[in-house]
Formats: structure tokens, sequence, C-alpha cells
């Protein structure tokens, strides 16, 4: 696939994706933020299944969706993807503006949302601001996001099982702001399609503007000819 039919599909998928954004904000927002019969089922069924070493699991997977760890994920993303010091850099710059850009907005979308988070006396850790989307939940996909893509390009062999990992890991910090009470599921969702709609925003402007920021295995190196056949004696 050439870079512009690369570009065009990922905007095609990008909008897709907003659209089934807007739509979950409208029915998460609409009646006042109320919750919905799925996201009170899924809080009951938290609240009925707490063992001590089950919160202690959810709230370590829950600490590694904030912070500095999904900016220092990032840069090893950079660092996997690019071939060159410079390509690294400019990797590195492109995730971290990414992920940047992607938390401010979504807070500036949770403060338009103002959408409630279920009652306080069901969280099992600490919280703040509005609900809707989940900052947790987006911080993790994003970062999932940029890792999977430096996988997809440099990693040889093993991708499915680092696929699953990757993507187990996101999906499992999203999850565990459900189970501890703090977020409904819908604002989880959400936290999943901001993420992944920021994310083609992002590699659409890559694909179609950068095409020496994502190195594509199989590319001839800086130098080498087309069509030769290895080193000449």
């Amino acid at each position: 696939m050439r870079r512009r039919e690369a570009a065009d599909l990922a905007g095609s998928v990008t909008l897709g994706v907003w659209a089934a954004f807007c739509v979950l904000a409208a029915v998460a927002v609409g009646g006042r933020g109320a919750p919905l019969e799925l996201d009170r089922d899924l809080l009951e069924w938290s609240l009925d299944h707490r063992p001590a070493t089950a919160l202690a699991l959810a709230r370590a997977v829950t600490a590694t969706g904030t912070g500095v760890l999904p900016y220092a994920l990032v840069v090893v993303a950079a660092l996997v993807t690019g071939r060159t010091a410079r390509q690294r850099l400019g990797a590195a710059l492109f995730g971290l503006a990414c992920l940047g850009t992607g938390q401010a907005l979504r807070y500036a979308v949770m403060e338009l949302a103002r959408r409630p988070r279920p009652p306080y006396e069901d969280w099992a850790t600490h919280a703040s601001g509005w609900a809707f989307p989940s900052g947790h939940s987006t911080t993790a996909a994003l970062t999932a996001g940029l890792l999977l893509v430096a996988v997809s390009l440099r990693a040889p062999r093993g991708r499915a099982v680092l696929w699953l990992l990757i993507g187990g890991w996101g999906a499992a910090v999203g999850l565990s702001r459900v189970y501890l009470g703090v977020h409904w599921f819908t604002d989880v969702a959400g936290g999943w399609l901001f993420a992944a709609g920021w994310l083609g925003v992002f590699l659409w402007v890559a694909a179609r503007w950068l095409p020496g920021l994502f190195p594509v295995g199989g590319e001839p190196r800086p130098g080498a000819e087309e069509g030769s056949c290895g080193p000449r004696s």
C-alpha cells in the first residue's frame, strides 16, 4: 500500500472513530450524565467482587496509566521505531506531542461534558475531576497505540505476543477504573475512542506529510541503489 493510500485509509478510519465517540458522548452526557444500565450493572458487579488481592492488583494496574510511566514508554517506542538518531528524536517528539496534546484536549472535553462520577462511597482509589472521558483510559490507550505502531514497524518476530501484551495493558488500565468504582464503563469506552481518534489524526499527518518519520521494514537503506542484489566483488 502506498503512503498516500495509507493516509487516506487512516483518515477514513479516524473519521469513523470520531463519529462513534460523538455518539457515545451524546448518550453518556445526555440526561445530566446519568449512568446507563450497563454502567450500573458493571459497578454493582465490581462492588460484589472486591477481595483484597484483586483490589491491590487493580490499584497497581491503574497507577501505570498516569504520571511519568506513559511518557517513558512513548520514548521507548520512539527508540524502537527510529533507525537513526534523527529518526528517534523525531519519533520521540511526535509521540510526546501526541500524548501531551491528547491529554490536554481530553481534559477540555471533560470540562465541557461535566459528567459526574459514580457515588463517592463506592470508590476504592483516589480520583479527581469529572468522569467523561476517563483520563487514565485515554492516556493508557494513546501510549499503547504508539507502542503498537512501533512494534508493527520494527519487531521482526513475536509481534502477536507483543500486541496482546500491550493491548491487554491498555485495556486493563481502563477496566481497573471501573473495578475501582471511580468511572462508569462508558467513561472508559469514551477514553478508548478518544485515544483512537486522536492517534489516528497524528498517524494521518505522519503518513501524509512526514514520510521519513516512521521507517518501514524493507525500505531501502540510505544510499542503497534500487535493484542491487548485494555487494559486488
